[in-house]
Order: C-alpha cells, then sequence, then structure tokens
C-alpha cells in the first residue's frame, strides 16, 4: 500500500490543472526576457505539452507542477532549479543543464535525457524506459529517500532504461530501481548501489571501481568486462553466482562477504 502511495502521487502528475493556460514559446520567452533571480517567471502549473523551448534559459522561472509532457526542451538551462511534481513524460531534455537541479515526484517514463547534466541533481522520479545515454550524473542523489517513508518507498526508478556511456561516479543510488537497465560502459566510480535492485541489468564494459553494491540485488546481471577493484560485495556468498563475472577485470581486488 506504501508503494502505490508513491505511484499514485506521480499519477497525479498526468491530471492537467483546472487552471492550466497554454502558453506559446514566444509569450514564455517575452516572460523569461523580464524576469530576474528576485522577480522569476511564474511558469507554475501552466501546460507546455508539446511545446518547443528548446535552448531556452530558464534559471530565472518558477516551473513547479508544469504540464511538460513530450515538449522539447532540449539544450535548455534549468540548473538549480526545482522541478517536484512537474509532468515530464516523453520530454526531450537531450543535451539540456539539469545540475543541482530538485526532481521530486515526477514521471519522466521514456523520456529523452540523452547527454544532458545532471550533476549534483536530486532526484525521485519514474524514469522507466528513459534514454539516459552520455549523461553526466556524477555526485547525483538518486538514492532513497528515508524521510519520506509514509508515502511508501520513495526511490528512483529506472526500469529498461538507457544509460549506455553515463557518468555515474559517487552518485547515490541506493535501492534504486535498475531492474533490466543498460549500463554498458558507464561510470560508476564510488557510487552507491546499496539494496539497489539490479536485477537483469547490462553491466558490461562498465567501470564499478570502489562502488558499493552491497545486498545489492544481483540475479541475472552481467558483469562482463567490468572493471571491480576495491568494490564491495557484502551479502554475496559466492562470487561465481554472477553471471560473466568470470570475464570481469580486477576482480581478485574486488572485496566479497556473505
Amino acid at each position: 500500500m506504501k508503494t502505490l502511495s508513491f505511484v499514485l502521487l506521480c499519477a497525479l502528475c498526468y491530471t492537467p490543472s483546472l487552471f492550466a493556460a497554454d502558453m506559446s514559446r514566444a509569450q514564455v520567452e517575452a516572460l523569461l526576457a523580464q524576469a530576474d533571480k528576485n522577480h522569476p517567471a511564474d511558469l507554475r502549473r501552466k501546460d507546455f505539452k508539446g511545446v518547443n523551448l528548446s535552448g531556452l534559459d530558464f534559471r530565472n522561472a518558477d516551473l513547479w507542477g508544469a504540464d511538460l509532457r513530450k515538449a522539447n526542451l532540449s539544450g535548455s538551462n534549468l540548473s538549480g532549479l526545482v522541478l517536484d511534481l512537474t509532468v515530464m513524460t516523453g520530454i526531450n531534455l537531450s543535451g539540456a543543464n539539469l545540475s543541482n537541479t530538485s526532481i521530486f515526484g515526477v514521471s519522466l517514463m521514456r523520456a529523452n535525457l540523452s547527454q544532458a547534466d545532471l550533476h549534483g541533481s536530486r532526484v525521485i522520479a519514474i524514469m522507466d524506459y528513459a534514454n539516459l545515454s552520455q549523461a553526466d550524473i556524477t555526485g547525483a542523489n538518486w538514492g532513497v529517500d528515508m524521510k519520506n517513508q509514509s508515502m511508501g518507498l520513495m526511490r528512483a526508478s529506472l526500469k529498461g532504461a538507457n544509460l549506455t556511456g553515463a557518468k555515474l561516479s559517487r552518485a547515490n543510488l541506493s535501492r534504486a530501481m535498475l531492474k533490466m537497465t543498460k549500463l554498458n560502459g558507464t561510470l560508476l566510480v564510488d557510487a552507491d548501489l546499496t539494496a539497489a535492485d539490479m536485477g537483469g541489468a547490462d553491466l558490461t564494459g562498465a567501470d564499478l571501481s570502489g562502488a558499493n553494491l552491497s545486498y545489492a540485488k544481483l540475479m541475472d546481471t552481467n558483469f562482463t568486462g567490468v572493471h571491480l577493484k576495491g568494490a564491495k560485495f557484502k551479502g554475496v556468498k559466492e562470487p561465481s553466482t554472477l553471471r560473466g563475472i568470470d570475464k570481469s577485470i580486477d576482480l581478485d581486488q574486488a572485496i566479497f562477504e556473505p
């Protein structure tokens, strides 16, 4: 029931506000031109479904609760913004600057975040089947939110997402949902994957040096060609049970504890 509560929280994002007003790119540009840090453009709960907003600088805007489904924000600058409870299903954020943003209670299912800058971001969102290939997620906090467990397991869900070649070094992905995720060639150096669900994930060629995978779910996870120097696997009784582990790199320098 608690897990359902979080799903319902994100589902609320699918319900447009009764007060939402359609806005064109020209109208948004006009508001942004007049805005500054002390007087941000008020774009809260506005409807931008399918609108082309690519390349715009939103740093002096308030987008809380906005409907951005299938909108094009490729190359836009959203650095440092609070994007909580926005609707971003199917959005195009390729190459966008989302560094140090807060994205809480959001649906980013099937979104395009390829080559986006998400370093330092705080994300609790459903990102199933999203494209995050080549994204920079260095030092991001996408781990479970232990302060809000009354709402269910608040965590980032990346089931079936594409993170090929993404940078995730020092990222917090504790308890994250990473089932069937494509993590080929990703940098996960010193990442926290404690208790993450990585069943069926493909880590081929990834760098997990110093990463913490203690108590992670690793059924059918592919470790072929993975760098494991200093990686921690507490809770793994027998390394040979891990798929492709015999073809990993620096296996003798990984730390396994029952």
